[in-house]
């Protein structure tokens, strides 16, 4: 008998039976018919089985857990090996007796019995011949009946409907084998090897996929053709059924592995995340949509949120794209939809916070009360773009914080400085890696509000780039007739900042785009006088300083007269940056003091001054005397504020060229050639003799060659210089003056009035000589400002002269 391993249709297992174990072989019509001779023994122990059927020849192995049949084996395999087999009626009985057991069985041989780890027995047996019982002899300690052989009809071998329907059984059997997932390949070797057309037949019937009962029914057929034609038919039910379940697969296999696949993914991240202390997909996504429910959203607006989270419903969230809809769907949340903060229109004390924060600035001030005001009677005006216009260190940024105080608003502040990119205004579109939304949206989602005060500071510093020109991005932003629909590329949809609040800062409006400037009302917010310089100091910076500096009043006490030498000698500007620093170095020289131990003036003098902040640095501003012919004193308007300057021109002996010098640009030097062809021009009436313009070289300098110097200005200045240098006549004291000037002896007017004014008072400047059209912007100057002064207004370039040269020649003359 050669080593063979036990294969079965239905993959049955042998546990613990060493693969290699020597068994018997498939059955062969030698075999059968070696059994067929056998005498059947009267008397055998009868061993129930629970939920099988053996059949004759067949090979199955048995776990025998109830005491009667593990005695009953333990017996029989000391004696000849030899017990009948049959199945109980009702699988659930635990002690069949004899009227629970079927009446057909199967004399079966003991191969192998096993002794397994958990108690139980393992039995292998083969089935030999069927039996009936006929008689019971005993219950105890196991079943023994008589019994007797059941004859079976067998066809002849010459039978071709026989051959036939073995040939069938074969064939459905390895197509079974074929298209079953559960049965493993080997069984068709088996199934090919089998000679024996009876035991062809049992071997399919015993592993028929059927109830026990059905089974049981097969085995008490008598007719062997009979047999394997009830065996054919229920294999072909099996395989119709086989067929149609694989079909089915087929057809959902791929959609239902796929849907699977990511499910198992997605509770896999959703663990991962989990352990990770993370938000798992599905949480991220409930919570925002939780959030939507509070936000007062438009129609529109909510069906688009809608439709981008069910997007990211659909999302692997492992793509990159994933990030990104995550980003825009939790911006879109924290947007302050509709979400507006309740203006107080109390003016009263809105001014009292104006007139707190800022000294002076009446202007705006007064345009902030008015918008208050209108607001308050209609409650849905539309927010007004303010461009606060002035020279640095004039508090125009700082007013923004004052203003969002005042109307019980969110302040905002954007630095537009340097900024050359569209998308900085627009944002990126989300397709891009990196996209964001613009900072006009990031701010108002910060803000919390849609209808903050909104800073745009430095808006005359935007540059264009390769990226665009982020000035003409604005035009949208700052339209109150278009920016209730904002578009932001990131976005994507209008966001409405009809509400908000634009105050917009700029040093100079010459470099706003001229379309942006015309959205903003601008309001000039001008230098500080000397007496306002020193209310500051002594109102907001020296308080300032100490509370920075860790100090209190009591440490550090400047009187108005000492402020205002610090004003005078050590600062020239318009605002009063400048003037903080310098407050701050003697307040640093106290805390010093203080941390050393060390004396020292609570009580500032003037010497203390000098010590800690040096000499005066800017006395050269004061004005210089008239004892040059030549000499004059200009105004001037620089980027940070009104200045004076000295127009100096001198003769050499030459033929009359002309020579400009002192960093002045084109417009500034056509002034001195105008100023130049009009005293030529008109030499017999200034009383020039002509000849001196082919004999002496004029040049002209304006000092301070560092700075740059241009515009038309000093177009008058020029012209009463040269014509004092011509006539060597003294120019009037203590006068000062701007004005352009013609070829046909016109004089016009000039801008930055104010800033040249506060520049004349700083180097105490008695009058001022201005173009007549100029009156206009004297009146609109607070009388305070102009106390001290005297106007002297102009049309003609020879009331020019008349008004500003004396009679008096200058000491050691020129003889021309």
């Amino acid at each position: 008998m050669t080593k063979t391993k036990f294969t079965t249709l239905d993959s049955l297992s042998l546990q613990g039976i060493d693969e290699d174990a020597e068994l018997i072989p498939l059955m062969t019509p030698e075999d059968e018919e070696e059994i067929n001779n056998e005498e059947l023994p009267e008397v055998l122990p009868i061993l129930p089985l629970r939920n099988t059927v053996l059949f004759p020849g067949v090979v199955i192995p048995i776990t025998a857990g109830r005491d009667k049949s593990i005695k009953l084996l333990d017996d029989a395999n000391l004696g000849n090996k030899t017990i009948g087999v049959v199945s109980q009626k009702e699988e659930e009985i635990e002690n069949p007796t004899s009227n629970d057991i079927n009446q057909v069985g199967v004399v079966a041989r003991i191969l192998r019995v096993l002794k397994m780890p958990d108690g139980n027995t393992t039995v292998i047996l083969q089935g030999k011949k069927r039996f009936e019982i006929s008689d019971i002899l005993q219950e105890e300690p196991y079943i023994k009946a008589k019994i007797t052989a059941v004859p079976e009809a067998r066809p002849a071998k010459e039978s071709k409907e026989f051959g036939a329907i073995i040939e069938s059984i074969k064939e459905l059997a390895l197509e079974i084998i074929k298209e079953s997932p559960n049965i493993p390949s080997e069984a068709s070797f088996a199934i090919k090897n089998i000679e024996s057309n009876s035991f062809l037949i049992n071997f399919v019937s015993s592993n028929l996929n059927l109830p026990i009962g059905e089974k049981q029914k097969i085995l008490e057929i008598n007719d062997l053709k009979d047999r394997a034609l009830s065996a054919l038919k229920y294999m072909n039910v099996e395989f119709q059924k086989l067929e149609l379940r694989n079909d089915i697969q087929s057809k959902v296999q791929h959609d239902m592995s796929k849907q699977q696949r990511e499910y198992f993914l997605h509770q896999q991240m959703k663990t991962i995340q989990e352990e990770l202390g993370g938000v798992s997909h599905e949480d991220e996504i409930e919570e925002m949509k939780t959030r939507s429910k509070d936000k007062k959203w438009s129609k529109k607006v909510k069906e688009h949120f809608e439709k981008e989270l069910s997007k990211m419903r659909r999302m692997n969230p492992q793509v990159a794209e994933y990030s990104i809809q995550r980003n825009y769907l939790d911006l879109f949340l924290d947007l302050p939809w509709n979400k507006f903060s309740k203006d107080k229109f109390d003016l009263k004390r809105a001014m009292k916070i104006l007139d707190r924060d800022h000294y002076g600035l009446d202007e705006v001030k007064k345009r902030i009360i008015e918008y208050l005001a209108v607001l308050k009677l209609r409650n849905d005006m539309k927010s007004p773009i303010l461009c606060l216009y002035g020279p640095p260190g004039v508090g125009k940024t700082s007013l923004g914080k004052s203003v969002a105080e005042a109307l019980g608003r969110e302040y905002v502040r954007i630095s537009l400085g340097g900024l050359r990119d569209e998308a900085e205004i627009r944002g990126h579109r989300k397709t891009y890696i990196g996209a964001m939304p613009g900072r006009i949206i990031q701010s108002l989602k910060k803000a919390g509000t849609s209808n903050p005060v909104f800073v745009l500071d430095e808006i005359d510093k935007l540059s264009a780039g390769n990226q665009g020109d982020p000035s003409s991005a604005l035009l949208e932003v700052l339209d109150p007739e278009q920016n209730s629909e904002f578009h932001d590329n990131f976005l994507e949809m209008g966001f409405d900042l009809s509400k908000v609040m634009f105050i917009a800062t700029s040093n100079s409006l010459n470099t706003i785009q001229p379309a942006l400037r015309d959205r903003m009302e601008i309001i000039n917010v001008t230098g500080y006088t000397i007496e306002e310089k020193v209310e500051i100091a002594k109102q907001h910076l020296l308080p300032k300083q100490l509370v920075e500096h860790g100090l209190d009043k009591s440490h550090l006490k400047i009187a108005k007269a000492q402020l205002e030498k610090i004003v005078e000698g050590y600062t020239r500007e318009s605002g009063v940056r400048g003037l903080e620093k310098q407050i701050a170095k003697m307040v640093r020289y106290a805390a010093k003091n203080i941390a050393m131990e060390e004396a020292y003036n609570i009580k500032v003098t003037n010497e203390d001054i000098i010590e800690i902040l040096g000499a005066p640095k800017l006395e050269r501003d004061k004005y210089e005397n008239n004892d040059v012919a030549g000499v004059v004193t200009g105004l001037a308007w620089t980027s940070v504020g009104g200045d004076i300057l000295f127009i100096e021109s001198i003769l050499s002996k030459g033929k009359g060229n002309l020579t400009i010098t002192g960093n002045l640009g084109k417009v500034m030097k056509e002034s001195a050639t105008i100023a130049m062809e009009y005293i030529k021009a008109n030499a017999d009436e200034l009383g020039i003799d002509p000849t001196i313009f082919e004999k002496y070289n004029v040049h002209i300098h304006v000092p301070e060659g560092a700075t740059p110097k241009d515009g038309p200005s000093a177009g008058v200045t020029m012209l009463t210089s040269l014509v004092s240098l011509f006539t060597q006549r003294k120019v009037k004291k203590s006068l000062a003056m701007t004005g352009e000037i013609t070829l046909r002896g016109k004089v016009l007017p000039v801008g930055g009035i104010k800033e040249k004014i506060l520049a004349a008072k700083r180097a105490r400047i008695k009058e001022i000589m201005l173009c007549e059209d100029n009156r206009r912007d004297i009146d609109e100057i607070k009388p305070e400002y102009l106390k001290g002064l005297k106007f002297h207004y102009v049309k003609e370039m020879s009331e020019v002269l008349q008004t500003a040269l004396t009679k008096e020649k200058v000491k050691n003359a020129k003889t021309l």
